[in-house]
């Protein structure tokens, strides 16, 4: 409960004089270059790790073929879907950002989040090929060559690569707010692991145990599809309506109940619209008020929580409260 206490003949004065002070949330130009901003550093990124995606799969599929070794033609598949999942983010960046029209009239920021779930089947499809080519090769009677060591120079050099490409994605993904470049930047992450879980196999198989391969790429099928799920199940939630966190909550309900003429705050529910968030909230006034004088009030608290938070609306319904038989009124 706010402890706001406001006399209602002064209210309507003292609402006009806080709007007026009050920066509101950005404006439509500042709103406008922030989103062009983030879009242009979604885009950046997302070319380069494009770059680095084509040199990556060219080089280990061509090796992994050349030197027999499976598990680093599944890493090679991998850097294959990390491609496709490059173009995926490309098409959603440049979807999301279109203006609210006739037939989105909340924008198109959800785009994002299909194409994350989109990203998500990607890798579960790709992790559940890994395993069944890996246990076929496990489960077959002809015997399993030893790999040339050029193999293990090559996944030496994409971990290296993998790694340092996670680091630059989810940098530019913290820095912009984007969950689509935080999925694709722990998808780089994921070929990191699968890239030193190749290594270790082809080591093993360069010592003497030629079996390591097959089952160092089985382990890159399970991770990769792992991941797939696990995106795909949290994008999935946000389609349908998932709340915002109980931090972002408890900072939406301290904005609100901190607003100059807020009794108190109730019935406040919040959704997922890509990254940013849709909430409704009821607010207690003082019955005295006008409506006129209401209205302020829940103006001012909308631009207060829009202004500090990633909100994209916020709905009000004001309930009037009696406070006649309170001490002092």
């Amino acid at each position: 409960m706010s402890t706001n206490t406001w006399d209602a003949p002064t209210a309507g004065t003292e609402v006009t004089r806080l709007i007026s002070l009050n920066p509101g949330p950005p404006g439509a130009d500042a709103k406008a270059v922030q989103s062009a901003e983030r879009q242009q550093a979604s885009r950046r990124s997302t070319l380069v790790s494009v770059v680095v995606n084509i040199v990556l799969t060219a080089v280990q599929v061509i090796t992994g073929l050349w030197a027999g070794s499976q598990a680093l033609v599944a890493d090679g598949l991998h850097s294959l879907s990390d491609l496709l999942s490059d173009f995926i983010v490309l098409l959603a960046n440049r979807h999301s950002h279109k203006d609210a029209d006739d037939d989105h009239q909340y924008g198109h920021r959800r785009f994002e989040t299909g194409a994350s779930l989109a990203l998500g089947l990607l890798l579960t499809t790709v992790g559940a090929g890994m395993l069944w080519q890996a246990v076929l090769k496990l489960t077959g009677s002809e015997e399993t060559a030893p790999v040339h060591q050029v193999a293990l120079l090559v996944a030496g050099v994409t971990l290296v690569c993998k790694e340092g490409l996670f680091r630059y994605l989810l940098a530019v993904a913290q820095r912009v707010r984007s969950s689509m470049l935080v999925a694709n930047a722990w998808h780089a992450r994921s070929d990191a692991a699968s890239s030193l879980v190749v290594a270790l196999g082809i080591g093993g198989s360069l010592a003497g145990l030629p079996l390591l391969d097959p089952v160092a790429a089985l382990v890159v099928g399970l991770m990769v599809g792992r991941m797939g799920l696990r995106f795909g199940w949290d994008a999935l939630n946000d389609l349908m309506d998932r709340a915002a966190s109980e931090e972002q909550i408890g900072e939406i309900r301290r904005v609100l109940e901190d607003t100059p003429g807020v009794l108190g705050v109730h019935g406040l529910r919040t959704r997922k619209m890509g990254d940013m968030i849709v909430v409704d909230a009821h607010l207690d006034v003082d019955e005295r008020l006008s409506v006129k004088d209401g209205h302020a009030i829940a103006v001012l608290a909308r631009e207060r929580v829009m202004r500090d938070l990633p909100v994209l609306d916020l709905m009000t319904h004001l309930d009037p409260v009696d406070l006649s038989g309170q001490p002092g009124r």
